[in-house]
């Protein structure tokens, strides 16, 4: 990274959370290509697959980077590819917070509905 770059000073771009993020970023890269889309997307689409968010904000360093993160919102995971999501947090301690989003019945009709 660039000596200006403010992820130098941000801890989820040092270590030991940086190894972490790595390892989650390479976990889901199966989970992107059954779906045919980048781990941006997929990263994307899991935030998106909470109940109530209806939107993630994401910050391009680059146009081309947006290209990868278009194919989320047209990106339905199964129970499978969460269930195998929230292994990847777990097994890896990336992030923090809840690793599975809670899906009931409503929820599964609304996206169904997109």
């Amino acid at each position: 990274m660039a000596a200006d770059d403010w992820r130098r000073r941000n801890p989820e771009f040092q270590e030991p959370h940086l190894s972490r993020n790595l390892a989650l970023r390479d976990a889901l890269r199966p989970i992107a290509a059954r779906h045919g889309v980048s781990t941006a997307a997929v990263a994307v689409a899991w935030t998106l697959s909470w109940p109530g968010v209806s939107g993630a904000i994401v910050g391009a360093r680059s146009p081309s980077q947006v290209d990868g993160w278009l194919a989320a919102g047209n990106l339905t995971l199964e129970k499978e590819d969460l269930s195998e999501i929230a292994d990847a947090v777990e097994r890896t301690s990336a992030g923090a917070g809840p690793a599975r989003p809670y899906v009931s019945a409503s929820t599964r009709r609304r996206s169904a509905e997109r």
